[in-house]
């Protein structure tokens, strides 16, 4: 294997116009993820008109999500066999998915049959695999030093974006079910435009990959790679389960009328939730750059698998502690995730980082593929959506228990902050 160019060295002289742009081209680049990842959750926040309108049952409701899932993991596992975020110009990858997605989306315009939605759904998903990874490893390109905390404003982007379908559907309540799927296919395409026309990649290049199918298995074959990987698919098992069906718990506590809803509509209090992990992916970064990124991890994890277990005690209120654990849980469930793909970037390959991120992403949102399917078959079997988040808690502690293992390894110091 070879590559056009090596990594930069910590030595090697950076032009300083350009080392300056990075704080620009950061905000750059969330603005365009915030744009591009609401087409995730799209279908997801207008559930209950579609299941109306379109006569769905369980399973088809619950594939408006999936597919999407499912289609990340084939666009990320299919670009990392053949190293596309390693060969192709990061900006034009972007842009080219960006488009695609926009378009998938707004398929659901034309009042398709369910089964045309699910497969434009799982083609939206395939479209946002040539978005998010390429993204992280655009960024990585412009920061060595506190890559962490710019990692995790980018995260903080993907969260912002993927709730706000929620404050869509909150504010325009009252509004055809449309609306939340126009807006969100035009912000995803002006992202498109945005990524072509301003992005760049920054100074600290990883270097163009030839193709080269090893790669795909090699990133897992060393102990502290897999180690890391293994913290992130735990994350995953909780996170997007609990991001789909959060509305659906809190739906349900409205339905149930046994205490008044914090932040007025189920709508508003998912978005306040799920966009509170905001504050979480800036702590975390903030975290990772001085104490580690392995104890931030460890705490992180801690912390919601806590939350997963608390949260159906509070089913009933009162209303305040309700508001605490779900905030709490929106801020910790997504904290750690950015050090993941951080952690990544400095224990791989360095000419194969692209694919090393694409490829740990796609193995972690296939876990979210079971992980979201499950839910609403528990609720079923259980009677109510009170208890389904316990079945989230093993996820954080087996991740909290691969980050301790990472954290007692040699090759630890590798990562910011070392073995802290």
């Amino acid at each position: 294997m070879s590559a056009e160019a090596s990594p930069a060295s910590p030595a090697d002289p950076v032009d300083p116009a350009v080392a300056e742009g990075r704080w620009t081209m950061l905000a750059l680049i969330c603005v365009g993820v915030v744009g591009a990842l609401a087409t995730w959750f799209s279908a997801t926040a207008v559930i209950p008109e579609l299941i109306a309108a379109w006569s769905l049952g369980p399973s088809e409701a619950a594939w408006l999500t999936n597919a999407v899932q499912l289609g990340f993991v084939v666009g990320a596992i299919g670009s990392s066999l053949v190293n596309l975020p390693d060969i192709v110009r990061l900006p034009v990858l972007m842009a080219g998915a960006a488009c695609l997605a926009a378009l998938a989306n707004a398929a659901l315009l034309a009042g398709a049959s369910p089964a045309i939605a699910i497969l434009a759904r799982f083609v939206t998903g395939i479209a946002l695999a040539g978005v998010y990874p390429p993204a992280l490893k655009l960024l990585a390109t412009w920061f060595r030093r506190g890559r962490g905390l710019a990692l995790g404003f980018l995260i903080g982007a993907l969260t912002l974006g993927s709730a706000m379908p929620h404050l869509v559907r909150a504010v325009t309540d009252g509004v055809a079910w449309q609306a939340v799927i126009a807006a969100t296919s035009v912000s995803t395409l002006l992202s498109g435009v945005l990524f072509l026309l301003a992005l760049r990649e920054g100074p600290y290049g990883f270097g163009r990959a030839t193709f080269d199918p090893r790669q795909c298995l090699r990133v897992f074959t060393d102990r502290p790679l897999w180690l890391a990987n293994l913290g992130y698919f735990g994350h995953m098992w909780e996170l997007y389960a609990m991001w789909a069906w959060l509305l659906a718990f809190v739906t349900a506590i409205d339905a149930a009328g046994v205490t008044p809803l914090p932040f007025g509509s189920p709508s508003m209090l998912a978005f306040v939730v799920v966009g509170s992990g905001v504050a979480g992916c800036l702590l975390g970064g903030w975290l990772s750059d001085r104490i580690g990124r392995c104890l931030t991890c460890i705490g992180m994890m801690t912390v919601s698998g806590a939350c997963a277990f608390l949260i159906g005690f509070v089913f009933d209120g009162p209303s305040w502690l309700l508001a605490v654990v779900a905030l709490v849980w929106g801020i910790a469930i997504i904290g750690d995730s950015a050090q993941f793909s951080a952690a990544v970037t400095e224990l791989a390959d360095q000419r194969f980082v692209g694919t090393a991120l694409t490829l740990q992403l796609g193995i972690g949102f296939a876990l979210t593929v079971v992980s979201i399917w499950i839910m609403p078959i528990l609720a079923g079997l259980l009677g109510s959506w009170r208890w389904v988040f316990l079945a989230l808690v093993p996820g954080p502690v087996i991740g909290a228990l691969a980050m301790a293992a990472l954290r007692r390894l040699p090759e630890a110091t590798r990562l910011a902050g070392g073995a802290r």
